[in-house]
């Protein structure tokens, strides 16, 4: 078949060599962005009197046409045609014939690649921001249950303090928070538009960019021609927030797999979502979990991919940047999938309350009570922290606990020690007295809980 670029060249393509540069075995997924840009140029073309209204109402329907055959799967995609461009304008020019040529007018596939990506990048970005709000509706779900729930915190995987699954679990909302402003902020350097710029230095034609960029729904146009087509930036960042998202996913999936463990047994996860052993019978194994923290690295892979990718490249286009999308649709595919299911496992899990009760006051978890305690006797915090520390050293030699320790010995470390330390050295009386601003009291959950609903979540 012959090339739309064959004019310049004598001998045909080898095959070998169309094996080795096509794309179209990964790129047709961006057939209907290439469409949707190909019939907003045509109109611009028509608008400034390029092309006549005659020839663009037909081109736009020959493109059409084309959307509905590969919507049913009658489109053929062939290789010798290397990408969804050159296959999507082939097939145009043969339903159309020579006026079909005429949609590539004022346009190279370098400024073409670099607006379809854009615009796949774009719709990519709102519906993984989407599952990212499913996924904190879950969390704020178990957090309205849960304000009262008292766990064991930890700090270097050590019993630390006594905390509230609420609070626990809205420490992973605020992660995602923030994994959401980071792709709202990028969806800005995404959300730019490069048709126009041609194969690198523009066009003598009389095109209007504005035109076209407001009917694709971009809000701004790139300012440098060069910049335009060579400009990877926005994949590379997507990929970056990405990996962060990931990275947090992972956190929560070791966290989950941990807590499912007999020696913890903090949660049950739902049969639904864990598999079983081929040969030990008994086996529950949380291989969801253990799949998400896996396909991390597949994250961070192709990231390093994509900054590897464009390293050295000299202005403007190379032909090095079509590996740009692999890397880039593979992290779109992986995290939407972790994402989804993730949010249907954490849905489902139990939560053995009376476990995490049991284990939260274990470990001496309100030494740090016993210490503020002495803070509000008007002793200096180094002082009551050496204190306390003496308290727990006894309790360790004596076999005994805080708040099993009777009146004459706690006077002993501290003539100020009253009564009153008992009515403090009570899980509850911990966690409901932390309201400082972020603390884990009910009372500062709640009002976490309600700001996030209130303010933040009708903002994204």
């Amino acid at each position: 078949m012959k090339k739309l670029w064959s004019g310049r060249f004598n001998a045909a393509t080898a095959l070998s060599v169309e094996e080795f540069t096509e794309s179209i075995s990964f790129d047709q997924r961006l057939w209907r962005y290439d469409i949707e840009g190909s019939i907003a140029h045509t109109k611009m073309l028509a608008h400034q009197g390029i092309i006549s209204h005659k020839d663009a109402e037909d081109i736009i329907e020959g493109l059409n046409s084309i959307a509905r055959d590969i919507e049913t799967g009658a489109f053929v995609f062939k290789q010798e045609l290397e990408d969804i461009h050159m296959n999507i304008e082939s097939a145009l020019i043969h339903r159309i014939g020579d006026v079909g040529g005429k949609v590539h007018t004022a346009r190279s596939r370098n400024d073409q690649v670099a607006l379809d990506l854009r615009l796949y990048l774009r719709h990519e970005t709102s519906l993984i921001i989407n599952l990212l709000k499913d996924l904190q509706d879950v969390l704020i779900d178990i957090a309205k249950i849960h304000t009262r729930t008292i766990m064991p915190g930890y700090t270097h995987l050590q019993r630390a303090q006594p905390v509230t699954l609420a609070h626990y679990m809205l420490a992973y909302l605020e992660m995602f928070k923030r994994d959401i402003e980071r792709l709202r902020d990028v969806y800005k350097r995404i959300n730019t538009m490069p048709l126009g710029a041609c194969a690198l230095a523009g066009t003598t034609l009389n095109t209007d960019r504005a035109y076209t960029a407001e009917l694709l729904g971009f809000d701004r146009i790139s300012e440098n021609s060069i910049d335009a087509v060579s400009d990877r930036d926005f994949v590379i960042e997507f990929i970056s927030d990405v990996s962060i998202i990931m990275m947090h996913l992972s956190r929560m999936a070791e966290e989950l797999i941990l807590w499912a463990t007999e020696e913890f047994s903090f949660i049950k996860l739902s049969d639904a979502f864990t598999t079983g052993s081929s040969i030990m019978p008994q086996k529950k194994n949380p291989d969801v979990l253990e799949l998400i923290r896996g396909k991390t690295g597949k994250i961070y892979g192709a990231l390093i991919n994509i900054l590897t990718t464009m390293k050295g490249l000299p202005l403007a286009y190379n032909r090095d940047m079509q590996e740009d999308k692999t890397p880039l649709f593979e992290v779109i595919d992986t995290i939407k999938a972790v994402l989804s299911i993730l949010t249907e496992l954490l849905g489902s899990v139990t939560f053995n309350v009376e476990r995490l009760l049991n284990t939260a006051g274990s470990g001496y978890s309100l030494a740090t009570d016993l210490a503020e305690y002495l803070v509000k006797k008007g002793i200096p915090f180094r002082n009551a922290h050496e204190i306390t520390g003496r308290v727990v050293r006894y309790c360790i030699d004596n076999n005994a606990e805080l708040e099993s320790l009777s009146l004459d010995i706690y006077k002993e470390f501290s003539s100020v020690i009253g009564e009153d330390i008992y009515h403090k050295l009570t899980l509850s009386a911990s966690v409901t007295a932390r309201t400082s601003l972020g603390g884990t009291s009910p009372t500062e959950v709640e009002r976490q809980i309600k700001n996030f609903l209130r303010d933040y979540r009708n903002k994204i």
